[in-house]
């Protein structure tokens, strides 16, 4: 299972040379470091905030009574009562401290409004605000997101490798995010500024994940994190390479941001308790498991007020370690 990083466990990282930093699981994952190196001047082109509001996980159960008690083990999970007026404010307060943190570390942040008056954007549309995408998550996990970019940019843009649709209505974005992508290069080689491109995915549940579970199954509980693999920041160098540093363990805050609730209903529980039940006396009557597995619902409701606090404290805590790693590399 991926270690999610508590606010103390990341300062302590954050804290150790990097030598001795190395010997513990890392962190981030970065890839062409060289590229940002001698990058002073910046300016943000993209930074997006992504929220899950509902997530499939999924594992094959194994071992049991001749195979009796096979099939798949599912939980499902939905967050309610988080407003767009909530999600718009995290995003905007975890844009500002970011652009902050980035002036604070030695960058000279320029205004984005040099960015997108240049002709490289003129031709370039603003994916839909807010942005819905069905994501992949994990092997044989999925969920439903949505993105809010922050009110100070006027478009929202992504570049490939920012999300990881799932079905037929990602090409169109995935198009999008190569001619996003290559306008942004342009204004970097013509500007002779380095391009930021930012994105948070914000988790209200930490699944134990495939690869994970324990013998009884998935171990759902609450909690804010940015999540790993899916939340990174890209520096487009005014060479036009890019310079991309990548979350690969979760980022989590500790606190009562939401409530959790077995949402299964007693009619779904007898039934799939009646359903092992028979897969246990097929396979010991040499008919085989049926394999019927089980599934779990579970429902989180967001505090309002808690929620917005801890999301955005994730999201600095993020910031923190990805603009440390990033000026490392000038």
């Amino acid at each position: 299972m991926k270690k999610l990083l508590s606010a103390i466990a990341m300062f302590a990282i954050l804290a150790q040379p990097v030598a001795i930093a190395a010997k513990e699981t890392e962190p981030v994952k970065i890839a062409g470091p060289a590229n940002a190196k001698g990058v002073t001047t910046v300016t943000v082109g993209a930074f997006n905030v992504g929220f899950i509001f509902e997530s499939t996980d999924q594992t094959k159960a194994s071992g049991g009574l001749m195979g009796a008690f096979g099939g798949t083990t599912k939980a499902k999970s939905e967050l309610v009562g988080v407003t767009p007026e909530m999600m718009q404010a995290v995003t905007d307060a975890a844009y500002a401290d970011f652009v902050a943190q980035l002036s604070a570390s030695g960058y000279a942040v320029q205004t984005a409004a040099d960015l997108f008056g240049h002709a490289a954007l003129a031709k370039i549309k603003s994916q839909d605000v807010p942005l819905d995408i069905n994501i992949a998550l994990e092997k044989g996990s999925k969920g439903k997101a949505t993105y809010y970019k922050p009110s100070a940019l006027p478009s929202l843009l992504m570049i490939p490798g920012d999300f990881l649709g799932s079905g037929m209505s990602s090409i169109g974005m995935n198009m999008a995010a190569g001619q996003a992508s290559a306008a942004l290069a342009q204004y970097a080689k013509s500007a002779g500024v380095g391009v930021i491109d930012v994105v948070y995915l914000i988790d209200f549940s930490q699944q134990k994940r495939p690869g994970a579970f324990s013998f009884g199954g998935i171990e759902v509980n609450s909690g804010l994190s940015v999540t790993a693999d899916y939340s990174r920041i890209t520096l487009i160098a005014p060479s036009g390479k890019q310079s991309v540093i990548t979350v690969k363990a979760p980022v989590a805050v500790e606190g009562e941001f939401v409530e959790k609730a077995d949402a299964s209903s007693g009619a779904d529980k007898a039934l799939q308790s009646t359903a092992n039940v028979a897969g246990g006396l097929a396979a010991v009557a040499g008919l085989g498991g049926l394999g019927f597995g089980k599934t779990r619902k579970f429902a989180f409701t967001a505090k309002p007020g808690a929620y917005e606090e801890g999301a955005a404290k994730a999201a600095s805590l993020a910031s923190t370690m990805l603009i440390g790693r990033l000026g490392a590399l000038r």
